[in-house]
């Protein structure tokens, strides 16, 4: 036996001794093997947060926000201490407060007409506000409970959830009223596409279900309403996979649905008292926020196929959030419960290597 076949062998032994320790000590092993080949179809991405941004004085609930890119702003609507914060996200602090509102739900702002629309659940009022000198514009009167608002540049249309069931349409150049869209209760969270036809999906707890209405009859056409859960609040839209993503509280559960034939496709577990959801197309990644004091990051590997890639501890109650794609950077409200502080949490995607 040669000396070259011998320091072969010795290798074969060594590497096999080397593996059966790391087995042993449960380091290595075929599900590991899986997990290394798999590391980066896992996960291309991954949250960090990199900014603390005190809420001082703020007590209650915090609801939803918005944000002035360009100008560096966020606007907060915390509807248990009757105001809208705006904070200066270069500097990290608070630049001004607007005061004497009635439990705000939801903010708009809208660059064009540089106003700021806050919808009010304790009066149903809809109040617009100068966003360069905050000062009040004017009152919008709707029925009760003022609540979810989107912006639809295309049409220059505020659009605002609202009473027992309907969609109020603001003229955001005029701010007028200038429809309605009824509903079967009251609606949560809705989604608009420019896209897809009919348009606009928006969801009703009420009856566990998901209107889907036609943008421009400004009708409901359609029902989805195949679920085995209850309360869906959050929602969000992929556009170009054709597909809804809607989270119910009871049990806690996001389900993905096929926008075509309004049939559910996958289903997964996700933090309980979850109020917002964020669909991220350039990354393929899903943001869930809960009260039950985490984030979640779920990967899209295709249309049908979706698994949890991270679990990241926040603070109990801390359920309101904003992703904005423009800066890879998601804005998690912290309200001031179990004796934690009020604030804001920001988070910024970066790659992993």
């Amino acid at each position: 036996m040669g000396k070259r076949t011998l320091v072969i062998i010795a290798v074969i032994v060594v590497t096999g001794v080397f593996f059966i320790v790391l087995s042993g000590r449960g380091l290595f092993n075929m599900q590991n093997m899986e997990n290394i080949e798999n590391l980066e179809s896992l996960s291309t991405t991954a949250l960090h947060k990199i900014q603390i941004i005190p809420l001082s004085n703020v007590d209650g609930r915090i609801d939803h926000m918005d944000i002035d890119v360009a100008g560096g702003r966020l606007f907060v609507a915390e509807l248990g201490n009757n105001s809208v914060d705006i904070l200066d996200l270069i500097k990290g602090n608070r630049i001004h407060s607007i005061t004497g509102l009635d439990e705000p739900q939801g903010v708009v702002f809208v660059p064009e007409s540089k106003k700021i629309y806050v919808t009010n659940a304790g009066d149903g009022t809809v109040k617009i506000f100068n966003s360069d000198s905050y000062a009040l514009v004017k009152t919008i009167n709707l029925s009760s409970d003022a609540d979810n608002m989107r912006y639809d540049s295309n049409s220059k249309l505020v659009y605002v959830g609202y009473g027992n069931g309907a969609l109020g349409l603001i003229d955001t150049v005029t701010d007028n009223l200038v429809g309605n869209i009824k509903l079967d209760g009251h609606p949560e969270s809705f989604q608009i596409s420019h896209e897809l036809q009919p348009g606009i999906f928006v969801n009703v707890p009420v009856d566990d279900s998901i209107e889907v209405i036609d943008s421009q009859k400004r009708v409901v056409i359609s029902k989805i309403s195949d679920t085995d859960s209850h309360g869906n609040y959050a929602m969000a839209l992929d556009e170009d996979d054709h597909r809804l993503f809607v989270v119910y509280r009871q049990s806690s559960q996001l389900y993905i649905i096929n926008i075509d034939s309004g049939k559910q496709i996958a289903k997964l577990n996700v933090v309980g008292d979850a109020d917002d959801i964020f669909y991220d197309d350039k990354n393929k990644q899903i943001y869930v926020t809960g009260g039950g004091g985490y984030l979640q990051v779920i990967s899209q590997d295709d249309a049908n196929t979706y698994h949890e890639v991270a679990n990241i501890p926040t603070a109990n109650g801390a359920r309101t959030s904003l992703f904005v794609p423009e800066t890879g950077r998601l804005y998690l409200a912290v309200p001031a419960y179990f004796g934690q502080e009020a604030q804001i949490q920001v988070y910024e995607i970066h790659k992993i290597q």
